[in-house]
């Protein structure tokens, strides 16, 4: 079984996954950073030079390769689920946290992120703000209804996030371990 992060940017994704990775000893893939290895180039670079569908379409191969692994933790890029070929090859083998957070927080962080700005483009043409607004309503719908387990990353630490994580599947597997 995987465990895929999945959610909005600056929630957590790839902090936490890697925690996770390192606290139950598996090994952790980015897709972001799976896509920019095989092209050489950044998000942003990809999106300005050969648009977003081709970004998607590698992020398709990436994805593809990737989740027939078992026991990965894997982190996706914020809209990586809204492709439903994506969905299909994930939840074979997958198990979903979505890791949430409102937006102020987010706004806050990608402020505070500004350097990987630089390699990830905006999603529209408007303002941050409107931007995660908009991009919130389309994507939760979708991330809710995938979601095995939803975390509010509002607020808290990365050791707080992993932690809750941590003891949910320790409860899970205990629970597992006695057939309940």
């Amino acid at each position: 079984m995987n465990f895929i992060f999945m959610g909005y940017r600056a929630c957590g994704k790839t902090t936490v996954g890697r925690i996770m990775a390192k606290k139950l000893q598996r090994p952790f893939f980015d897709t972001d950073h799976l896509v920019q290895e095989r092209t050489g180039k950044t998000i942003r670079e990809i999106v300005e030079i050969r648009g977003w569908e081709a970004f998607r379409e590698v992020e398709r191969a990436v994805i593809a390769e990737i989740a027939g692994l078992d026991g990965c933790i894997i982190a996706l890029g914020g809209g990586a689920v809204m492709d439903q070929r994506n969905v299909e090859k994930l939840r074979r083998k997958g198990f979903f946290f979505w890791l949430s957070a409102d937006e102020g927080t987010i706004r806050e962080r990608l402020l505070k992120g500004q350097a990987s700005d630089a390699q990830r483009p905006p999603l529209s043409g408007t303002d941050a703000s409107a931007e995660i607004a908009a991009v919130l309503q389309e994507r939760e719908p979708g991330y809710r209804r995938l979601a095995d387990k939803v975390v509010d990353t509002s607020q808290r630490t990365v050791e707080e996030i992993a932690a809750e994580i941590y003891d949910f599947l320790k409860i899970r597997n205990e629970e597992k371990a006695r057939g309940s």
